[in-house]
């Protein structure tokens, strides 16, 4: 990624991720990394944001990083747990409290200088934070204010250099966008242009400089990541992209007849391959959700690998990751705890000798459907929910078999075309059904039932790495029951999931 960008440095803040979603919301590009990894001072790095943290600055073993090279090269914007940092590092005095300040705030702004122009003189901020600043560094003036903060903004006297001790990136912090804004145009000199369109010419263009006359092997899962993924490299090399869609058995209702037909509307080369009765064997009695996850991995480059083995000259891999995928595989105190193994990472490229090529490594899901429509891909790939890699294995809670899969595809059939029918689909961020473990008392046609109860999920989120439960219509929710139950044999009791990310995740499993 050859674009002007602005560096976040991670302290394990929860809101790190939020940062990158306002600058990137600016047309800026930007990029994460845990504070423990070596910077890179190329002629690209226009600035460097330090985010906040779940530690004290006073604490014994406190993640730290060498303030001198960064402050002395770059803009620098600093947000609590960095703006803590330079203070204490620069001989100020922070003091911590067992108590954390949480919630809103009104900021009243000192001055009117560097990242404080245009602000209103009071504004609502949002404060999440333990320590807090006593004492200004020498050569650092105070910039805002608080009823309970005395110092909730400051800035370096000569040098670009600005400590934030609230969180603009939050939406609570009403004119927050304003000072990230004001950090990336005036402080670092940033333009707004990175678009779309500049990151499909760009991307394109490297594309046809790593590959040249290369043959690229691409995994197509009917996702929106996989379809833009192998539309870019279709721009660069044409028909030097062979791609392969796998049918593991777990996909939607006819996705695999639909989606390959739409495929091969794009003009893409694209080979269907019906592996399902591999795939079910191989799950057969299995209940752990990892290991659902691992085995459809294993038996994926099983059966991708074979069909890849009959493309003759191939020495590129494509793969659809996206930015969380990478961010979530990634931890700020080094290797990460696994909440659940992400498809995309890892796995393949060992296995086959090929160079990976992820054309979407660095974009949000919001951004990779925005590059889609650039491509002018159809929103029957664009507005696509997202589904995962293990498709209804992980949404089937226990063991599976054919027949719940096909009970579980009826449900989610029925789900997801009454969101299309009653212009819900395009509301709510991803919609599915869930196949509980659990069997339910029903009276039907006057007889005693003991059947199975689903599970409906339906969220709204940018990229997946937050999400609320969808407020969708009681009547609606009224409406799908009855259709489910009346149309889906062996299920008689529907319930909604109220759930949101985090604590929980999205998927059940």
């Amino acid at each position: 990624m050859n674009s002007n960008k602005v560096l976040i440095i991670d302290f394990g803040s929860q809101y790190t991720q939020l940062i990158a979603r306002r600058v990137r919301e600016q047309h800026v590009y930007c990029e994460i990394q845990p504070f423990h990894a070596e910077i890179n001072f190329s002629d690209n790095l226009k600035g460097i944001i330090l985010s906040g943290g779940p530690c004290s600055v006073n604490d014994e073993d406190a993640p730290n990083i060498e303030l001198d090279s960064i402050i002395s090269k770059v803009p620098v914007l600093a947000i609590c747990y960095g703006a803590q940092l330079i203070a204490k590092t620069y001989n100020g005095e922070v003091a911590s409290s067992d108590h954390r300040e949480y919630g809103r705030a009104i900021f009243k702004r000192e001055n009117e200088q560097g990242l404080f122009d245009s602000l209103d003189q009071d504004s609502q901020v949002w404060m999440s934070h333990g320590d807090t600043i006593l004492k200004l560094p020498e050569g650092y003036q105070l910039s805002g204010s608080t009823d309970s903060i005395p110092i909730a903004a400051f800035q370096h006297n000569e040098l670009p250099v600005f400590g934030l001790q609230f969180h603009p990136e939050v939406t609570h912090s009403v004119q927050g966008d304003r000072i990230i804004r004001n950090f990336l145009y005036e402080a670092c000199d940033l333009a707004p242009d990175w678009t779309p369109a500049s990151f499909i010419e760009s991307t394109v263009a490297e594309i046809k400089a790593e590959i040249g006359n290369g043959k690229v092997i691409c995994g197509l899962s009917g996702g929106v990541d996989s379809t833009v993924a192998a539309s870019l490299i279709h721009r660069a090399i044409g028909e030097n992209l062979y791609c392969i869609f796998v049918d593991n058995g777990l996909l939607r209702k006819n996705e695999f007849v639909d989606v390959l037909k739409q495929y091969e509307s794009l003009g893409l080369n694209v080979r269907g391959v019906d592996a399902s009765d591999k795939f079910l064997s191989e799950l057969a009695g299995i209940t752990d959700p990892e290991q659902k996850r691992k085995t459809i991995g294993r038996v994926f480059i099983e059966v991708f690998q074979e069909e890849a083995n009959k493309i003759e000259g191939a020495n590129f891999l494509a793969q659809g990751t996206i930015y969380p995928d990478v961010i979530e595989s990634v931890s700020v105190k080094g290797p990460s705890a696994t909440i659940k193994s992400h498809h995309n990472v890892g796995g393949l490229p060992e296995k086959m000798n090929l160079k990976v090529v992820e054309p979407l490594r660095y974009l949000f899901k919001d951004e990779v459907r925005n590059v889609g429509r650039d491509l002018g891909l159809g929103e029957k790939f664009i507005g696509r929910h997202p589904f995962p890699g293990p498709g209804l294995a992980i949404r089937i809670l226990g063991d599976i078999d054919r027949e719940k899969i096909a009970i579980l595809q009826e449900v989610d059939a029925i789900f997801i075309n009454g969101l299309r029918e009653f212009d819900l689909y395009d509301e709510v961020w991803q919609a599915f059904a869930v196949l509980l473990p659990v069997a339910s008392v029903g009276v039907m046609g006057d007889e005693r039932t003991y059947e199975k109860v689903v599970s409906l999920r339906a969220v709204g989120s940018r990229d997946g790495m937050t999400a609320d439960w969808s407020r969708l219509p009681f009547d609606f929710l009224a409406d799908m029951s009855n259709r489910i139950i009346n149309q889906v044999k062996g299920v008689n009791r529907v319930v909604y999931d109220i759930s949101s990310k985090p604590p929980a995740t999205i998927e059940w499993e």
